[in-house]
């Protein structure tokens, strides 16, 4: 039986059986839920541990949530970063927003169906979001000088990470110009440091301190 999971497996060797099930049961669960809802594109879905999961796993790479902590994923579309970020992180709250009911119709139905019982999902504005989180997740949402003042209230002022509670945004490309435009103190990790697959040669995570 082929794994589809088993490109995840080799980045994240200490998955638990469950989280691997779960993530196994994602394949599935989008083909299903795209063919009435759209939410990623017709030839992505056969990409998708690649492109849409692994890919927002990056974060991890980068961070390690802690337990008790709260993440604000801004709009997450179907449910990503999101989804995969709360399998890997069971003790991690997770808060995916999107102003597009019909994609938070689909984040509440896997989430059900995985069982992921720290999953909040609300079909909302990123402004009209209330609550202090530690960190804003995004997939390149927007550009950085619009998308920042959305969140720029939204963070705890303690931080219990490593790092200092702030954005990690998924995006790609030369973004050189974008960040001086947003005059952001913005941090650059490129994700091809981590994974080997030609797609993730010009992503990076995006870490802007609060």
């Amino acid at each position: 039986m082929e794994i589809k999971s088993a490109l995840l497996q080799r980045y994240f060797t200490n998955l638990t059986e469950d989280q691997q099930q779960k993530f196994e049961q994602l394949y599935d669960l989008y083909v299903f839920w795209n063919a009435q809802i759209n939410v990623i594109s017709r030839k992505d879905i056969e990409e998708l541990y690649e492109r849409h999961i692994l890919h927002s796993l990056g974060i991890a790479k980068f961070c390690t949530f802690q337990p008790g902590a709260s993440i604000l994923d801004v709009g997450t579309g179907g449910g990503f970063p999101g989804i995969p970020l709360a399998i890997l992180f069971p003790e991690t709250n997770f808060h995916l927003v999107d102003s597009i009911g019909k994609k938070i119709k689909v984040v509440n139905e896997v989430a059900a169906a995985l069982g992921l019982k720290n999953i909040k999902a609300t079909h909302s504005r990123a402004e009209q979001v209330e609550g202090k989180y530690d960190f804003v997740v995004s997939r390149a949402v927007t550009r950085l000088i619009d998308f920042y003042p959305w969140i720029a209230d939204k963070f705890k002022k303690d931080s219990i990470h490593a790092i200092p509670n702030g954005i990690l945004y998924l995006k790609g490309g030369d973004l050189a110009e974008e960040i001086k435009e947003s005059r952001l103190k913005a941090e650059l990790y490129p994700l091809s440091e981590y994974f080997d697959e030609e797609f993730f040669e010009t992503k990076y995570v995006v870490y802007i301190p609060s």
